[in-house]
């Protein structure tokens, strides 16, 4: 979940928050632009800048913007030249914008979710513009799903957003700070950050093993979804972090479950049987990642029913993670479940392009 979302779904009665977000960096810094945190007048609530003293300082004006209403954007060196000193030494710079009054922007946030929900990526745009008082910024925002246009989905006035920009941000997946052709080097932008999806992890199974993978796999940026037939193993209580949960024999719900290359699959059912079943039901998908637990023996009859059955190629079959997880030499469950959660993430990245997730 981005930070965005985080935000919108915080009851209003939470009290204030400002949203500080990196928009520009130059040379090493700790964080990349698109990285956002969430303040509240005691402190960091949610969210980084990459810690340290630039965290402290987006802190500090965070306060600050919260006390007087006013958002701002400041710089920041991380140009320190001891290593024993106060002074951050990464060798880089960083501009931060801080939003004092992201709630005016609730509903922005809230389509945002919405589309996210519904597997559509698209593009936050932020405008910033010189705002009333010598140094405080005007802040606007418009979600703009893809493929929705971009003019009707703008609600300010002004120059219309880049085409090539938007093109650009939604094509590499990368934010793209567009300034106007006028700007005469003041503080004038627009923050286009492209948002996708995050990836979807079906664990069928809700015993220890999913449950410790559900934990693991949060906040590595997946949404979970946690399958089992038994309403008392699938619950809320034993998964409080689960973003869906299914009560239902996991060969049938991954049957009926879409599993698009955005999906990741590991099946650590209770026993043969259902691992079967489960493995049946998606193993001719789309699926990123199909990883399912169980022995080399275990696997190797598995493997050769599919074959004599018809219910998979050699080729198919073999596409699958199983054993599961990479060979860290894990015993225990929590080793275990830190072993699927890594080649999860080792999958992900060697296919990772397109948007953000958000």
């Amino acid at each position: 979940m981005n930070i965005y979302q985080a935000f919108a779904g915080r009851p209003e009665r939470d009290g204030p928050l400002a949203l500080a977000a990196i928009i520009e960096t130059g040379g090493s810094t700790p964080q990349v632009p698109g990285a956002a945190a969430l303040f509240s007048e005691r402190g960091l609530v949610a969210g980084t800048l990459g810690g340290g003293p630039l965290e402290a300082e987006a802190e500090r004006r965070a306060r600050s913007a919260l006390a007087s209403g006013r958002s701002v954007v400041f710089g920041f060196g991380l140009r320190g030249e001891a290593l024993d000193g106060d002074e951050p030494v990464c060798g880089g710079e960083a501009v931060i914008l801080i939003d004092a009054l992201p709630a005016v922007h609730r509903e922005t946030f809230l389509a945002m979710r919405d589309s996210l929900r519904s597997r559509k990526r698209g593009l936050l745009a932020t405008r910033v513009r010189p705002g009333g008082d010598a140094g405080e910024v005007a802040v606007h925002r418009s979600w703009i799903e893809e493929g929705a246009g971009t003019t009707a989905a703008v609600p300010w006035d002004g120059p219309p957003l880049k085409t090539p920009d938007l093109a650009a941000a939604l094509r590499d997946g990368l934010p793209i700070l567009s300034r106007p052709d006028d700007d005469s080097g003041g503080v004038s932008f627009d923050f286009l950050e492209p948002l996708a999806p995050l990836p979807r992890l079906l664990i069928a199974g809700a015993g220890h093993i999913g449950q410790a993978l559900c934990r693991l796999a949060v906040p590595l940026g997946f949404e979970v979804t946690v399958i089992d037939d038994r309403a008392d193993f699938a619950s809320p209580g034993r998964f409080p972090d689960a973003d869906r949960l299914v009560v239902d024999p996991p060969g049938h719900a991954l049957g009926s479950l879409p599993a698009d290359a955005g999906t990741y699959i590991v099946i650590v059912t209770r026993g043969h049987k259902d691992d079967t079943s489960a493995l049946r039901a998606c193993i001719r998908s789309q699926a990123a990642y199909i990883g399912m637990i169980g022995s080399r023996g275990k696997v190797a009859l598995i493997r050769e029913r599919f074959l004599v059955e018809g219910w998979a190629s050699a080729a198919e079959f073999d596409r699958v993670h199983t054993p599961i997880g990479l060979p860290i030499g894990s015993r225990t469950v929590e080793e275990i479940a830190v072993s699927i959660a890594a080649e999860l993430v080792q999958v992900r990245s060697r296919l990772s392009a397109g948007p953000r997730p958000g």
